[in-house]
């Protein structure tokens, strides 16, 4: 009997590197203690005015309060709007000609975004432009959307330090090309790399050049750990620095990280084009609306102060930033030859192994045997770590070698107890790895 055709796109779909290692322990019969800092799943309690509105969906003043759930404009609804609007507000941003598009978390407005700056499915023209190594989201939506993508890349160097290709590299790949939009994201995932001013403007300046739009992911805006350094958005670019500029600008938001609410599914896409608005407005009626829940428990931060929410956004800096340069110093000290991304932004560091690991390593072998049958005994008990591999956070060329085959992201996500665990579980991990690879070469060379 004949079996139903699947999709090629189906077929050939693999889970998304940050979700593999957490799948793969999943199958796992006898499974040990885990620590998972593959993903960015902030496990911290959500900001006050959004709990109390979570804890009170009966109360007389929720919308919520007879139990009944309707769908909100497409727009989403004006207080949630409104929350956006205020949160850039308050941090000293002009937001009289912006527009909000309120979408079921920001990976929905990834998707929407790729279908509004791009060029037509399959065609590959006005591909989206990215600098590796990127957020694999992106990547991944344009593949089911049919969209295009092409990346210049950055390297990490010995220091720690990302450097990004030159000016004259980028307007290389754009005029081979011929991008729809480029993508910054100034508090980087997955590098923890922060952008300052003057990129943001020379970048700002490619875009204006080549009409292309400029995205800016947001979702990290707040978390920056240089005392010396100051908050920036592509919503500080203006016509002053860059003419031109205005009218082109487009930033994905999020509830997901700053605001400790990962599972509200709550984003936006803001522009300053109105008319981009509108017909963004009109392909997202397709999904009726964002969460409407979701958009009310959010909506609670448009009624803030400038001084409670700076206060919010300071205790986090400080709550991570020990955290992220703890973790930073225990890894070196566990092991001299790793290379560490200088925790600079966002949640995540990255380790390169390259110094330490013999030819042939593959990141993503390494994270499924740690999912799967790697083990380290801590402080008596058998624990196994996570990370996300990084290969495919590169579009890396046939023929040339992924500089993302060494390279992992650990996300700051666990309790601070758990994140001192990842150091010594990491490289003892690494070690019994490298000692199977070796073990198994030896009888594969003795056959």
């Amino acid at each position: 009997m004949n079996k139903p055709v699947m999709s090629e796109l189906f077929k050939k779909r693999m889970p998304s590197d940050v979700r593999l290692g957490q799948m793969k322990f999943a199958e796992r019969e006898v499974k040990p203690a885990l620590v998972n800092v593959g993903i960015g799943n902030v496990s911290l309690p959500t900001n006050p005015a959004m709990m109390k509105r979570m804890f009170a969906l009966d109360a007389p003043e929720s919308p919520f309060n007879k139990g009944v759930v309707r769908y909100t404009g497409t727009a989403g609804e004006t207080e949630c709007q409104q929350a956006f609007k205020n949160i850039l507000k308050c941090e000293g941003f002009d937001v009289s000609n912006l527009h909000v598009e309120v979408t079921d978390g920001g990976s929905t407005g990834m998707e929407l975004l790729l279908l509004g700056v791009c060029g037509d499915a399959g065609t590959g023209e006005k591909p989206l432009l990215m600098i590796d190594p990127a957020y694999t989201n992106y990547t991944s939506f344009a593949e089911r959307i049919g969209r295009k993508t092409v990346s210049v890349t950055r390297t990490l160097g010995e220091n720690g330090k990302f450097s990004l290709p030159s000016i004259e590299e980028i307007e290389e790949v754009i005029k081979a090309n011929d991008p729809g939009a480029l993508l910054v994201i100034p508090y980087d995932n997955p590098t923890g790399q922060l952008y300052d001013y003057k990129t943001l403007i020379e970048l700002a300046k490619l875009c204006v050049k080549y009409n292309m739009w400029m995205v800016s992911d947001e979702a990290y805006r707040e978390l920056y750990y240089d005392d010396n350094a100051e908050l920036i958005s592509i919503w500080g670019v203006t016509d002053r620095e860059v003419p031109g500029i205005e009218g082109r600008r487009i930033s994905i938001e999020t509830a997901s990280k700053v605001w400790n609410a990962c599972g509200l599914r709550i984003g936006a896409i803001i522009t300053d084009n109105a008319e981009y608005y509108t017909q963004s407005v009109a392909e997202y009626t397709a999904n009726l609306c964002a969460n409407a829940i979701g958009q009310y428990i959010f909506g609670a931060l448009a009624h803030e102060s400038q001084e409670s929410l700076a206060a919010w956004c300071q205790g986090l800096r400080e709550y991570y930033k020990k955290m992220m340069f703890d973790v930073n110093k225990g890894l070196k000290d566990q092991e001299p030859g790793l290379i560490v991304s200088s925790p600079d932004a966002s949640l995540y560091t990255v380790i390169d192994v390259r110094n330490v690991v013999k030819p042939g390593f593959d990141c993503i072998d390494f994270v499924l045997y740690c999912a799967q049958e790697g083990s380290v005994n801590y402080d008596g008990v058998d624990t196994t770590l996570i990370v996300a591999p990084l290969k495919g956070f590169y579009d890396a060329k046939e023929g040339v070698v992924n500089p993302g085959n060494t390279q992992f992201r650990i996300a700051f996500i666990e309790t601070p107890e758990n994140m001192n665990k990842v150091p010594e579980l990491f490289v003892s991990l690494l070690k019994q790895y490298e000692t199977k690879r070796e073990k198994e070469a030896t009888i594969l060379s003795s056959i």
